[in-house]
């Protein structure tokens, strides 16, 4: 199977925007270090500080969903709680 493509997009309540920058930013090396992660990569809106996006690529869907019920990321959804407006994502699989 080819690798998995996750666009992860959120969007920060607009005075809660460094919360959510700061705890996303722990994220990162946590999740880089899991197995199957190819690449983790968090992106902020020039023009809009609020939304932020993460550009990630798993070795496997069964890693990622590891990844989705690690402990960090449990812990990530607590902290942020009333801070995020909106999250979203996709699932893609890699064509070339």
């Amino acid at each position: 199977m080819s690798k998995l493509t996750i666009t992860g997009n959120i969007l920060a309540n607009p005075n809660q925007i460094d919360l959510v920058k700061a705890e996303l930013e722990k994220l990162i090396p946590i999740t880089r270090a899991e197995a199957g992660c190819l690449q983790y990569d968090l992106h902020q809106d020039n023009e809009n500080p609020a939304y932020f996006m993460f550009y990630e690529n798993w070795e496997s869907r069964e890693l990622w969903q590891t990844h989705m019920n690690a402990p960090h990321m449990a812990a990530y959804m607590t902290t942020t709680e009333g801070a995020v407006e909106n999250f979203w994502l996709h699932e893609m699989t890699h064509i070339a």
